[in-house]
């Protein structure tokens, strides 16, 4: 078996930012950091690249949606080879391809040549934050709701570094050269992460089991609801990270560095909140505060539609991001809890395909309603799909 799970473990036996375990957790959160970052600067980028490449809303968001979804259709593999092979092996290839991906998209001139590459970021970060978790899952027990906050609030700061980092490039340079910087810290990753993990490399052929591993996970109601509500959180997020800084330039009329602090706020807010909703997830029932995380997101992204001011808005995209944040560190140890240790990696991996999956379609969504009537009306939708996601947690935690 990859990894090295032990018996059960102390609170004192684990280290978040010391140790073997805490120097891989500090590491695989590096690059969980890097990838997202480099993903999601395409957002604030994006009036950019629809002007620079000639595109149209609905195009650009088909692209967003195509990273996405190969991105999930990555997870149970990764899953499920992680389990089989090792979790260094399909974090280092991950890493890897990515790498590749993000240099294809510095080269970016034309329409064809942006979705190759953001096809080949979607297969490297695909088969990367699976294994990851799994990995920390191997070194985490007691501690296993504060390593998921740590991890999941690296995402965010790399979401909160894209703005800037979008911001700082369109005011020296062409959008293309905000991968570089992307490119050059995947690659230095990946080559600690080799040196570092005493796994070794393990290519074999692997039986992925799709029907069996399905089985077992939708065997039960409770998880299929926690799924369908995940489904509907992973929709509104993808919407929400793909058109968000557009929402707040063309339809609420404010300036793009105003948009890009806006999507910054909601990284910013993630990374405080994250490890702190993990720490809680630790202490107390799970599913309560995955629901009210949930109905905090619907009630203040709302607010954001209807504000008209910079305040108002600012204020509602602050507590939106409260509630948006804190509910994947709790519901993804929720689900760690129920899913055997043998098949964790293979079982976490295709609840991600599934809800990732369905979330891919925000983006083309809000792309294709926004063409069709505007942005507010889109963002609409999402706030619907939040509400229906925490009724259905709300019952679950009865």
């Amino acid at each position: 078996m990859p990894g090295s799970r032990a018996g059960t473990r102390s609170e004192a036996e684990e280290h978040l930012v010391r140790g073997y375990g805490g120097r891989l957790l500090l590491l695989v959160s590096l690059g969980w950091l890097t990838i997202q970052g480099g993903r999601l600067v395409l957002s604030p980028l994006l009036p950019s690249i629809i002007d620079d490449l000639s595109i149209t809303p609905f195009r650009a968001g088909l692209a967003l949606s195509i990273l996405w979804g190969i991105y999930a259709l990555g997870q149970f593999p990764s899953g499920r080879l992680s389990d089989r092979l090792s979790r260094k092996t399909l974090l280092v290839v991950g890493l890897t391809l990515a790498t590749a991906g993000f240099t294809v998209l510095v080269a970016a001139i034309s329409y064809p040549l942006f979705l190759v590459g953001a096809a080949v970021v979607g297969v490297g970060a695909g088969l990367y934050p699976t294994a990851a978790r799994a990995l920390i899952s191997d070194h985490f027990e007691a501690k296993r709701g504060g390593a998921f906050g740590l991890h999941t609030a690296s995402g965010d700061l790399g979401g909160g570094a894209a703005a800037g980092l979008a911001v700082a490039t369109l005011a020296v340079a062409a959008w293309r050269a905000a991968f570089l910087p992307v490119v050059a810290i995947l690659a230095v990753v990946a080559a600690v992460l080799h040196w570092t993990s005493r796994e070794s490399y393990r290519i074999a052929a692997v039986d992925l089991d799709v029907r069996g591993t399905g089985a077992r996970l939708f065997a039960t109601s409770r998880t299929r609801r926690l799924i369908v509500a995940y489904c509907l959180f992973a929709f509104a997020w993808q919407g929400t990270a793909g058109f968000l800084p557009t929402l707040l330039q063309l339809d609420k009329g404010f300036s793009p560095e105003f948009a890009s602090a806006g999507f910054a706020g909601l990284f910013v807010v993630g990374a405080l909140v994250k490890p702190t909703a993990g720490r809680l997830a630790d202490r107390v029932r799970r599913a309560p505060v995955a629901a009210g995380a949930l109905g905090l997101g619907a009630v203040a992204l709302g607010g954001v539609l209807v504000a008209e001011t910079a305040l108002a808005v600012g204020v509602a995209t602050v507590v939106y991001a409260v509630g948006l944040m804190a509910f994947p560190p709790v519901m993804q140890s929720y689900l760690m809890d129920i899913f055997p240790t043998d098949s964790m990696g293979a079982d976490l991996g295709l609840a991600r395909t599934t809800y990732i999956g369905f979330g891919a379609l925000g983006p083309s969504f809000i792309g294709l309603v926004a063409g069709r009537a505007d942005y507010v009306t889109a963002f609409g939708a999402l706030v619907a799909a939040l509400v229906v996601a925490a009724t259905i947690v709300a019952v679950e935690s009865r």
